[in-house]
């Protein structure tokens, strides 16, 4: 599912218009977005934490050259899924399940 199909889904189920959708799609992606800048966590109950996490440099190797090569530290998003998430996947019923308001 890529967000054109987010935005259909969520047109869909909240009955809007795909434009509307969209509004709603990109307001909370900046949203995690921003928190996560800000080095917080956003966590989504029932779905899962995103948060900055600090990679440490590390030495890596140049595939052309197979020279050893220092990769600088960088940070990235983690993001952690919540456990009724992952019992839903393993096929668990009900584990927990997110209630959507």
């Amino acid at each position: 599912m890529n967000k054109s199909d987010l935005i259909e889904v969520v047109a869909g189920q909240l009955s809007s218009t795909k434009t509307e959708a969209s509004r709603a799609v990109d307001a909370v992606i900046e949203a995690i977005v921003e928190g996560v800048q800000r080095d917080q966590k956003v966590t989504i109950t029932g779905f899962g934490t995103f948060q900055a996490k600090q990679r440490a440099a590390r030495t890596g190797i140049n595939p052309a050259t197979k020279e050893r090569i220092t990769i600088a530290p960088s940070t990235t998003c983690a993001f952690k899924p919540a456990q009724s998430l992952k019992a839903s996947l393993d096929g668990r019923p009900n584990a927990g399940a997110p209630v959507l308001a």
